[in-house]
């Protein structure tokens, strides 16, 4: 099955050198741009012992496709779905679509537009440009897969033919607990870092930066746990530490958007939470959580104006 990677930013490229590796067919996808010409491009990945993978990758954009016949990944900005949804609607409409975004809600669109096989995938790496076309990644841990719609296709199939012994995923039966859990620790990362332009470390070095996290935390579990999602306070509070001292040192991707004038993915994190609490009638339980994010979007829109 060949592979479609439409985002061709350090997680995609970073995925699509792995899978390259492995003797997969696979293709970056521009999703957003409407020029250029198909090439290849050397990519290299480097990992935090000093070892490289370089692939020469084909790149092309996505409406010289009149068709993506095999399984399309989407590692895009989440806020670009709606549009992508309609682009994709006629040329892979048949297809699984795995989805490697974070946040709440971002596989909505494709389901609007009635996808048969639509997946959601938690990434757990880290990785970012040294360069154009290089990428620094870090594997966490394996990545889970779980459905989100599925009529045809199957669970197993799609997670063998991503998995790759530098890029492992696994299979998830509730993917949606894992999916809150890291979109409400992504509430306290991609709002707290950006507007105090601090690394993510902040969390397990300051206390008081911490006490904000935990407002924050007990906000989001609130809305979860009201939409069915069992999580606990001090199981979200260990995680947001745990993350903060693993990627100690390291700037959150939300900040380098700002700082590159580039729109953020907040809309489906603290707005996304807020939104739900409004229909939930509990929109005065989450005021911090949805004022960071007004601070954010502020914050983000203001070089661009």
């Amino acid at each position: 099955m060949k592979i479609y990677i439409i985002g061709a930013g350090a997680v995609g490229k970073a995925l699509a050198v792995c899978i390259q590796h492995q003797g997969k067919q696979v293709e970056l996808v521009r999703g957003h741009v409407d020029e250029g010409v198909p090439e290849k491009q050397k990519i290299t990945l480097q990992f935090k012992d000093g070892t490289e993978i370089q692939e020469d990758v084909q790149v092309s954009i996505l409406k010289d496709h009149h068709q993506l016949n095999g399984l399309v990944v989407l590692t895009n900005k989440s806020f670009g779905n709606e549009m992508l949804s309609k682009k994709l609607e006629e040329k892979t409409k048949n297809s699984p679509i795995v989805l490697l975004q974070n946040g709440l809600g971002v596989e909505q669109p494709f389901l609007r537009k009635g996808f048969s096989e639509v997946y959601r995938c938690v990434l757990f790496v880290t990785c970012q440009h040294i360069d154009e076309n290089t990428i620094s990644y870090k594997p966490v841990a394996e990545s889970p897969i779980g459905i989100i719609n599925q009529n045809t296709s199957d669970l197993k199939t799609v997670v063998e033919n991503l998995d790759t012994p530098n890029f492992r995923f696994v299979e998830e039966t509730d993917i949606q607990r894992i999916i809150w859990k890291k979109a409400i620790a992504n509430c306290v990362f991609n709002s707290i870092c950006p507007l105090l332009e601090v690394d993510n470390g902040i969390f397990h070095r300051n206390e008081e930066v911490m006490s904000i996290a935990k407002r924050v935390i007990a906000e989001c579990a609130l809305i979860a746990n009201k939409k069915g999602i069992d999580l606990g306070v001090y199981e979200l509070e260990d995680q947001v530490l745990k993350i903060s001292r693993m990627s100690d040192g390291q700037f959150i991707s939300t900040l380098q958007d700002i700082n590159n004038k580039r729109e953020t993915e907040i809309d489906t994190l603290n707005f996304e939470i807020f939104r739900m609490a409004q229909a939930l009638n509990v929109s005065d339980k989450v005021q911090e959580t949805r004022l960071l994010g007004e601070l954010v979007k502020w914050k983000s829109e203001l070089p661009r104006s």
